[in-house]
């Protein structure tokens, strides 16, 4: 008779990690699912920002059709601007 209590106690316990893993489980598909919502914006965020990025109309266009945008001047450790041309 003490092997049926034994037996009992053990499966009584597989059935509390049971219950304690799909808690675990539940809580971590909502994080997954608040950092999807999270990404989500975020990608809507990044989609506005490309859409304000636009070439100007009097850029300059080159035979082949190309913008040429001229690059900003930056300056070398020394100061001298015509390296970098």
């Amino acid at each position: 008779m003490l092997w049926v209590v034994v037996f009992l106690l053990i499966a009584l316990a597989g059935l509390v990690m049971l219950v304690c893993y799909a808690v675990w489980l539940a809580h971590k598909t909502a994080d997954v699912l608040s950092e999807l919502a999270v990404l989500g914006e975020r990608g809507a965020q990044l989609a506005e920002l490309v859409a304000e990025i636009g070439v100007p109309p009097e850029a300059p266009v080159d035979a082949a059709g190309k913008t040429l945008v001229p690059l900003p001047q930056r300056r070398t450790m020394s100061g001298d601007l015509s390296a970098l041309r």
